[in-house]
């Protein structure tokens, strides 16, 4: 299994046994269950009149649509989160005081989901990364694809901050790689499939991705590389 070897493909070994290991854990079915609500919010999104003209919500809206139960559940059985919330920018997550959101500092983004239960998972989303970055930091920048300073950030935060944060910017909430359409071509058709080796390898290209993009934001930090 591909998860369960040192990745011949690039990904260090100490994070591939990370994520074998939360393939076997009950905190992996959190991960599952909002991946699930991910995937059916995008389908959503694509009966929209915006939606309409997106390649990526087409693209997910037309398969999702045609996997049986079983398939939806391989499908969002990722070791990584299918949406973001600006987890590598840092300038999102910094706060004034410990009681209040700085009102100067976050900024306003356009919404990409604008269906009636985007919020709701969007704040299921921010809640779910708070948790883990005040938990399990290694799990968080795995999962997330957060580097160590904006891991340091969230998990900082207090439920409340967490809470009013998720109220003010829905907006954040957008769907992993919206410019990969290949990328969510290849997983989605893997668990339809149900082939085994095809649907690790989707994972596996995810999971490489989101460790590229997390060192890509660590390189942006003043002064070099964040420490872990």
């Amino acid at each position: 299994m591909l998860l369960h070897r040192d990745m011949e493909e690039g990904l260090p070994g100490e994070v591939a046994s990370l994520a074998a290991s939360w393939l076997r854990s009950e905190a992996f079915e959190s991960l599952v269950e909002l991946n699930a609500q991910c995937l059916q919010l995008l389908a959503e999104q694509a009966l929209t009149r915006e939606g309409q003209g997106n390649l990526l919500l087409r693209q997910v809206a037309d398969i999702w649509r045609a996997l049986d139960s079983s398939a939806r559940r391989r499908a969002a059985a990722c070791p990584y989160l299918l949406v973001d919330a600006g987890f590598s920018d840092s300038s999102r997550w910094r706060w004034a005081d410990g009681q209040h959101v700085n009102d100067g500092a976050p900024a306003s983004y356009a919404s990409f989901f604008t269906v009636p239960r985007a919020p709701g998972v969007a704040r299921q989303v921010f809640i779910y990364a708070w948790h883990l970055a005040r938990t399990q930091n290694a799990a968080a920048r795995l999962l997330l694809g957060m580097p160590a300073h904006c891991t340091n950030l969230i998990g900082a935060c207090t439920l409340p901050q967490i809470h009013e944060l998720a109220e003010r910017h829905p907006e954040w909430l957008k769907p992993r790689w919206p410019s990969r359409v290949k990328v969510w071509r290849e997983l989605l058709l893997a668990a339809a499939s149900g082939e085994g080796v095809a649907l690790e390898r989707a994972r596996m290209h995810g999971l490489q991705l989101l460790a590229a993009d997390s060192r890509a934001a660590s390189m942006l930090l003043p002064g070099g590389p964040a420490v872990p």
